[in-house]
């Protein structure tokens, strides 16, 4: 068993999580209260390399100074009105972002899982008054070993148990097919109730699972020939992380629904949104969805300049150089401890290739022990993930890092 010496400091917060806080996470044991670019720092001062960045939340790195700064300016005039009233954010916010990706409107949300709630709606509403499907028969397509969040509705369509045991009884009305298989879908869409199509571009949760090259446009396709919307769940893989504004840009495929969330606002508060055009955003009338804070004065302005930064500072192509190197260098380390490296731009996993069960963990552990930050995810697959504005020099010594640590599994 491998063991690790906590601070009194860090051990005295993590007692008040333990006692005081629900457990339904298991965080690794470090305490953080600082971060910049790409780098954060605990309660003792000492400093490491994000590679999650809150789950893809921190594309822009930690604070960064201009949108921190617009957070501050709009923090001290007006931060929220609710939907009951204008505010003079939210429709600069609707021009600005629909403009950015190509549709008609916007429905503005919080939380990445209320924008995939919202999406579901949308679908739904638009199975039965355009498409015409007979009332509450409307079917969406999922696919296996999906991660669209953890609400009640959500987990009716999980593959895992962690998700879904003992919080039945579940959602009707989701079928699943296995992810990258084309045939599986168009023959689940011989279904004449399927409305809609759930897809997460890359699955990340799984363990970053990189479909074949022509999925996403044969999913397009396949959507259109059916009659059958395809909702894109670019919430963790969309905003430069793989390379592209969006991940589906790899093969140009437009979604009749995008929904976004996490970078949206850089990771200072919850932002999500949910893009589509007229004939499907226009079906929604007043009254039949919101949310108090959905569309708030602060999130419209620090979701603009988060947007911007991304784009100003060219993120995307930062994300698929660094990427590219990243992967390459890690291939080079030649470990067999490491069976699989995958990813693109600079969402990425290794699945780790040892007997004991706990061997990404302990990975992970030692990683932490020499200044770096990742997490398992399913088991044996480790995501990385770092903040996009890391460099050349930063991948190498992350490399670095990541080969030294793996011998703690020799």
């Amino acid at each position: 068993m491998l063991t690790h010496t906590l601070s009194q400091q860090s051990a005295h917060y993590l007692h008040l999580e333990e006692q005081y806080g629900a457990h339904n996470y298991h965080p690794l044991p470090v305490v953080l209260e600082k971060g910049e670019g790409v780098f954060v720092w605990d309660v003792d001062g000492k400093r490491y390399y994000d590679f999650l960045s809150g789950y893809s939340a921190i594309n822009q790195g930690h604070c960064h100074p201009r949108i921190i700064a617009k957070l501050l300016e709009q923090a001290t005039k007006l931060t929220l009105t609710s939907r009951a009233f204008h505010s003079n954010k939210l429709g600069e916010y609707a021009q600005y972002i629909t403009s950015f990706f190509g549709y008609d409107k916007v429905l503005p949300m919080n939380t990445g899982v209320e924008a995939v709630e919202t999406a579901i709606k949308l679908a739904r509403r638009w199975g039965y008054e355009v498409k015409g499907i007979e009332k509450n028969m409307a079917r969406i397509i999922v696919c296996e070993h999906n991660f669209h969040g953890r609400t009640s509705t959500v987990i009716s369509f999980s593959s895992d148990p962690s998700a879904y045991t003992h919080f039945g009884p579940f959602m009707p009305g989701f079928d699943f097919v296995p992810f990258n298989d084309l045939v599986s879908l168009e023959k689940a869409f011989q279904d004449k109730n399927v409305t809609a199509f759930l897809l997460e571009p890359i699955q990340g949760e799984a363990g970053v699972v990189v479909p074949d090259e022509g999925y996403l446009k044969g999913v397009r396709d396949l959507c259109t020939e059916y009659n059958v919307l395809l909702i894109a769940d670019e919430i963790q893989t969309g905003l430069a992380r793989t390379g592209k504004m969006l991940a589906i840009d790899h093969e140009d495929v437009h979604a009749d629904i995008l929904i976004l969330g996490k970078a949206l606002s850089a990771g200072i508060l919850p932002v999500s949104a949910v893009l589509a055009d007229d004939d499907i955003m226009l079906l929604i009338k007043p009254g039949e969805h919101g949310s108090t804070y959905g569309g708030n004065p602060l999130a419209c302005a620090v979701a603009i300049e988060s947007l911007q930064v991304l784009k100003d500072e060219n993120m995307a192509e930062n994300a698929a150089a660094m990427g590219e190197i990243f992967r390459n260098e890690l291939t080079k380390l030649n470990s067999p401890l490491i069976k699989t490296v995958r990813g693109r731009g600079l969402l990425n996993a290794i699945v780790v290739n040892h007997e004991n069960p706990e061997a990404a963990w302990n990975l992970c552990m030692e990683l932490k022990d020499n200044g770096l930050l990742a997490k398992p995810t399913h088991g044996d697959k480790i995501r990385f993930a770092p903040p996009l504005v890391i460099t050349k020099e930063q991948i190498h010594e992350c490399v670095e890092i990541i080969g030294h640590s793996l011998k703690v599994l020799k």
